[in-house]
């Protein structure tokens, strides 16, 4: 069998020639491989099995790229030693270990971001709350924004990198997770541009920015612990469980960042979250219930489904 025998799916004709013969079989035969072996979750629509050998590709090549990058990046030639490491984060990954994990790298909203156990992979589905944040924050001077569960940093950094003279702040219940959030703001050149903070939701700036935010977003923990034990393994083994733990019904953490938000927010600023398959229409209801708030605001995903909610503190 030879290169000219094999369909082409996932390599460009420039890199064949760079690859040649060789390289050419060694990546089909692999994504022939992949393809038959591959067990991919739906929130991660993007992780095609070309994709995902493109990207371990150029891990195993000394060069971890987020597979976005990794899909604009020409593919380099790998000897012997690189084959077999690629062979390696292969097995790994098929065997369920998340991509994003093997490689250390995530796109979010532009920004190519570290990713690590110690806290959840942003998903491009987040990605919905990062536009509704932006536009809520567009013709505001210098805004205060808050991003309660900040994991990894992501909202916090994209809506930083956005919207230049934001006054951001993250905060987040895990030390790792902040310890992260710090490392993807060096990575990103963003360091200067937003305060990290460990502890319980808003506890670690209730007074400090008591009346002055603009605009607290958050995409926390909403799934049911029941249904935690039902989720595919490459999601429950591998990420951490307090990025989705969300109680006995999903919705403790939600319940609370309606509660605790008011006080936070100046007249007329947002609170704006993300919400699990489901969960909207009850979220909704609670807001539009709450004296603190005066105007409720929804969007919904391609198939219809309520995903994010945003609710505008009174007095604006």
């Amino acid at each position: 069998m030879n290169a000219v025998d094999l369909p082409l799916t996932g390599l460009q004709p420039d890199e064949c020639d760079a690859l040649g013969i060789d390289g050419v079989l060694a990546f089909q035969q692999r994504l022939a491989l992949l393809a038959a072996t591959l067990q991919t979750v739906p929130d991660k629509p993007e992780e095609t099995p070309a994709a995902a050998l493109r990207t371990l590709w150029h891990c195993a090549g000394g060069q971890p790229l987020s597979l976005h990058a990794a899909s604009e990046t020409a593919l380099p030639p790998l000897d012997t030693a690189a084959l077999q490491r690629l062979d390696d984060l292969l097995a790994r990954r098929t065997a369920g270990e998340p991509l994003a994990y093997l490689v250390g790298r995530q796109r979010f909203m532009g920004l190519d971001l570290l990713a690590s156990p110690a806290a959840l992979i942003p998903r491009a589905e987040t990605e919905m709350l990062a536009t509704v944040a932006l536009h809520k924050l567009a013709g505001r001077d210098a805004p205060v924004v808050l991003d309660v569960c900040c994991g990894s940093g992501n909202l916090a950094l994209a809506l930083a990198d956005n919207v230049a003279d934001a006054q951001v702040h993250g905060a987040d219940i895990s030390p790792e997770a902040i310890a992260l959030a710090r490392d993807n703001a060096a990575h990103t050149g963003l360091a200067s541009r937003v305060q990290w903070h460990v502890g319980d939701l808003m506890q670690p700036v209730a007074q400090a920015l008591a009346g002055q935010v603009d605009l607290i977003v958050s995409a926390p923990p909403y799934i049911s612990t029941a249904r935690m034990a039902t989720m595919p393994a490459e999601i429950i083994g591998f990420e951490p469980d307090l990025a989705f733990d969300g109680g006995p019904f999903g919705v403790r953490i939600l319940m609370r960042l309606i509660r605790e938000a008011p006080p936070l927010l100046r007249p007329g600023g947002w609170l704006a979250i993300e919400v699990g398959l489901g969960q909207g229409d009850a979220m909704v209801q609670l807001l539009h219930k709450h004296p603190g708030y005066d105007g409720v605001e929804t969007v919904c995903d391609t198939g219809g489904a309520v995903r994010v909610v945003a609710a505008r503190a009174c007095g604006g």
